[in-house]
């Protein structure tokens, strides 16, 4: 198995495990994260966001369905199974995820999911007719980019980014 994909590996084993430092010490100082809630995040903030993330999901299940590898990058497929916790809606979002490798560690990660999918999980009829519209997206990224501020403003100063200061 080449390293970069036990790297990737080892990232879902942390986060079926729900441990977000194993999950975040894949990461390289200078990652970029993007999925379409999350769109930008770099450095600490992306391991911050998963923190997060794990510190609210009392439920989540998360399963590795393939990955593959080379000195290229990487490509992954995942699930998560979990209850909105906004609504207490079921969610199940399919993920694919690129990753890109500098010094033995993740320094780019892309996931794509369907955001009229999430939406019409986790939001119910509002999100099933509204999941394509621009406004709703930017919605929940605003709304996301906010949780997260305030996450990172209270969290201990014992991880990258847990004094408030951008990661």
């Amino acid at each position: 198995m080449h390293p970069n994909e036990a790297l990737v590996r080892e990232f879902y084993a942390a986060f079926a495990r729900r441990d977000a430092e194993a999950m975040a010490r894949c990461y390289h100082p200078e990652v970029f994260f993007s999925d379409a809630v999350f769109p930008k995040l770099s450095g600490a903030q992306a391991g911050d966001m998963w923190r997060m993330l794990l510190a609210r999901a009392s439920d989540l299940r998360v399963t590795l369905e393939e990955a593959s590898a080379d000195g290229d990058g990487a490509r992954a497929r995942w699930t998560a199974r979990y209850t909105f916790s906004r609504t207490g809606r079921p969610v199940v979002n399919r993920v694919a995820a690129l990753f890109a490798f500098l010094d033995g560690l993740i320094v780019r990660h892309h996931d794509s999911f369907s955001f009229w999918g999430w939406a019409s999980q986790a939001l119910g009829p509002v999100g099933a007719a509204l999941g394509w519209f621009a406004p709703l997206k930017w919605k929940v990224r605003r709304d996301a980019a906010q949780a997260l501020e305030r996450f990172r403003a209270s969290a201990p100063a014992s991880f990258p980014g847990g004094d408030g200061t951008p990661g």
